[in-house]
């Protein structure tokens, strides 16, 4: 249950962090460098609980890795949903709606939210499960700044999600169309399931 409690956690101040500095709609730079901070923060702090997924995405990835088990996976993901949906009402209690979302370029989308999924699972296999990097102390600012440069990256193409949960609860804010939910969806979980079949491939040896 610890596990779990810590994946509500984690994912919801992310997702919080996330309402609090996009909705405003005049943070600039501070949203991606806010949302890269509170996760390297709550990886650090979660790490060696439940492993800090805080992303369904991370989640089926280290599944494929062979670093959880299936009767795991709906639990953390459960819980990664939650704290998001829960941060949302939260962020929208604190600072209200955002603007109207627009319709996003479906193609365009779907590529720059599989390109940085894919980086940021391929990097959290790598610093946080791989036995070369095993005791290192900087797997978190390493997730971190992956996202925010995903952020600052492609943000303005598709809203720079790279998480399933954070998909399914940005809607609530009005950051994100109901309609545009299965590219996030569909792009996120296949560049986390490419990430840890390509971590696979060039690491047989790391079972």
């Amino acid at each position: 249950m610890k596990k779990f409690v810590v994946e509500f956690i984690g994912t919801f101040f992310l997702v919080l962090t996330i309402g609090l500095t996009v909705i405003p709609g005049s943070a600039g730079v501070i949203a991606p460098l806010a949302i890269g901070s509170v996760l390297m923060v709550m990886v650090y702090a979660g790490g060696h609980i439940s492993g800090a997924h805080y992303n369904p995405a991370v989640t089926l990835g280290v599944l494929i890795r062979g670093r959880c088990s299936i009767a795991e996976v709906p639990l953390y993901m459960t819980a990664q949903i939650l704290g998001a949906i829960a941060a949302a009402f939260a962020a929208k209690f604190l600072v209200g709606s955002g603007v109207a979302a627009g319709p996003l370029d479906v193609t365009k989308s779907l590529i720059a939210e599989f390109l940085f999924t894919f980086a940021l699972v391929y990097v959290v296999l790598n610093v946080a499960t791989a036995k070369g990097t095993t005791g290192n102390s900087h797997y978190g600012l390493a997730i971190g700044f992956i996202v925010m440069v995903g952020a600052f990256s492609v943000g303005g193409i598709s809203g720079g999600a790279f998480n399933p949960a954070v998909a399914l609860s940005v809607p609530f804010m009005g950051l994100l169309n109901w309609s545009d939910i299965w590219i996030h969806l569909a792009a996120d979980f296949a560049g986390g399931v490419m990430a840890a079949l390509m971590f696979n491939v060039l690491n047989p040896d790391d079972k």
